[in-house]
This record gives structure tokens, C-alpha cells and sequence, in this order.
């Protein structure tokens, strides 16, 4: 009789619990973390490069731009990687395209490590604070996101994590936004 009377208000406490969280849940992956959306204009920021050099947004409207949230801990970062190098940088570079990696909670030193290690030629901008990252994602959120910046400085194109087919999908949004 005493565990029915502890079960049963655990029971009700849980009913009203798991919705919320579900609900939550459902938020969380719809916006995927998030906090800006396709057709925004992309927040500007400015960065240092690994290489010395500075980069900053705004300077590069007129550009198809892609950034890519990484860190050297991320173990989806590190498979992406190569086939944003590959299939990405390396054949549309001299096509235009700007491509920047954010590294994300790591310094100056740890950025070129990291670099050097994924053998990685596009340019890579530690953001030990997560500043930049915050400016289109929850702080909560985790890595392995890109985001594709048109001409005009909107956001057209949100990926999150490496899922084969949406990065298909991107490539082939990058091919047409150089093209136009």
C-alpha cells in the first residue's frame, strides 16, 4: 500500500514532466540549435585567421561565403572535415568561394594544430570564447554546422552535423549560388 501511494504521485509528476520535455525536445531539433534561420542576414563579426590575416563578414558581401563551426575535440568535425577540403574548398576556391572554419573554444596555437593535423588548406579562426559561434547558435548547442552566406550577406543554406545527403545538398546550393 506504501508503494502505491509513493508510486502513484511519481506517476502524475512524470505525466506532467515528459510532456514539457518532449515539447522542448521538439524545439530543439526542429531549430537544430540554431538562432538564426534561412533568409536572415548573416551576423557580421570580424575574426583572425590562423594565418595573421583578418576576415570579416560584412568586407565580404559580393561573395558566396561558408562557414564552418568545428573544434579539434569533435569527433563529426573531424570526419567532415577532409570532404569539405575535397569535395568543397579544393574545386571551388578559384570558382569564388570564401570559406572560413570557426574553431570553436580553442586558441590561436590549438587552431593551426588542428590544421595542420586534418591536413586542411581553407583557413581556420579560433573562437576560444564561442563569440562567434553564439551570434547563430545556442551557447548549449554542439559543432558540425555550416552555414552558406550569399551574395547579398543572407543565409541560404543551415546544416547540422554530417549527414551525407544534406551535405550533398549544400554542395549543390554552393555550385548555384557561384554560378549565378
Amino acid at each position: 500500500m506504501k508503494r502505491i501511494k509513493i508510486i502513484i504521485p511519481l506517476l502524475l509528476i512524470a505525466a506532467m514532466v515528459l510532456p514539457c520535455s518532449c515539447m522542448n525536445r521538439n524545439a530543439e531539433d526542429k531549430d537544430r540549435g540554431y538562432i538564426v534561420k534561412v533568409g536572415d542576414t548573416a551576423p557580421d563579426f570580424t575574426a583572425t585567421l590562423t594565418d595573421g590575416s583578418t576576415f570579416n563578414l560584412a568586407d565580404n558581401r559580393g561573395k558566396v561565403v561558408m562557414l564552418q563551426f568545428t573544434a579539434s575535440w569533435c569527433s563529426v568535425c573531424r570526419k567532415e572535415m577532409p570532404h569539405i577540403e575535397s569535395e568543397i574548398w579544393q574545386p571551388l576556391k578559384e570558382k569564388g568561394l570564401v570559406l572560413v572554419g570557426i574553431d570553436r573554444k580553442e586558441n590561436m596555437e590549438t587552431a593551426i594544430d588542428f590544421a595542420k593535423k586534418m591536413e586542411i588548406s581553407y583557413p581556420l579562426a579560433p573562437d576560444p570564447e564561442s563569440e562567434i559561434f553564439t551570434l547563430y547558435a545556442r551557447k548549449d548547442a554542439g559543432v558540425t554546422r555550416n552555414v552558406i552566406v550569399d551574395r547579398n550577406g543572407k543565409i541560404v543554406f543551415l546544416t547540422r552535423l554530417f549527414d551525407r545527403d544534406e551535405f550533398n545538398e549544400m554542395i549543390t546550393v554552393i555550385k548555384r549560388l557561384l554560378e549565378e
